[in-house]
């Protein structure tokens, strides 16, 4: 049972926790899939949203490894690079849309004086276009990114920060590799259903939650 006033310090996951990064992702996706295609590389095809989602939640390298793994390390590098261009321009669009709440949630929880702390599977640019265009400086005081760590996976991560940050802890995130962190680093787990976890991946949760804003029913 999580001892919720405790609880000093949070961890939020990004995509899929407060951001709907789909909106962005599908299309940077596709058109990487369409270089594939036009290479030979890969056969046509049609994508939903619900398969694409499947890939949010890991690492560039984690992802392009598991997606095509008989790709050259060269050319998973070159179809990171289109997704990464293809969402930049996104966001300089004013594409990015994050949950209804989360902004107002996250100031929320800062005006209670917990320390949060953006940790997500992503770039360097990616993090500072989501900072620069949603001014999360304001309400985070870190902004880790798995690029900083050359993508170790999310667990590992965790546990070289953690001893930064006042006890006791929480990782809030809506995909298995966040409810792993925090169980391989004894911290107490959010589970986000409205994310794009598939069936059962947060069944180890401590809480599941379908909205960014139940956190205030809790904290």
């Amino acid at each position: 049972m999580i001892e919720f006033d405790k609880i000093r310090t949070i961890f939020f996951d990004y995509d899929g926790t407060l951001h709907n990064s789909i909106k962005i992702y599908a299309p940077a996706f596709i058109k990487a899939y369409d270089f594939l295609v036009e290479n030979k590389l890969a056969e046509p095809r049609m994508w939903r949203d619900e398969e694409i989602s499947y890939w949010l939640g890991y690492n560039s390298e984690e992802m392009w490894k598991a997606f095509m793994p008989s790709l050259s390390p060269e050319l998973r590098k070159t179809c990171s690079g289109i997704i990464g261009d293809e969402m930049k321009l996104q966001i300089e669009m004013g594409l990015p849309l994050l949950y209804d709440g989360a902004l107002e949630t996250l100031q929320y929880l800062k005006n209670r004086n917990y320390k949060l702390i953006f940790i997500s599977n992503c770039k360097i640019y990616y993090r500072d276009a989501h900072n620069k265009f949603f001014n999360l400086h304001n309400y985070f005081d870190d902004l880790i990114c798995s690029e900083e760590y050359d993508y170790i996976q999310k667990h590992e991560i965790l546990k070289k920060v953690k001893s930064k940050y006042k006890q006791k802890m929480i990782i809030i995130g809506d995909r298995k590799q966040d409810i792993e962190a925090g169980s391989m680093n004894g911290i107490y787990t959010i589970g986000c259903k409205y994310g794009f976890a598939l069936d059962g991946e947060l069944n180890k949760a401590d809480i599941v939650i379908n909205s960014i804003t139940d956190l205030k029913k809790f904290l």
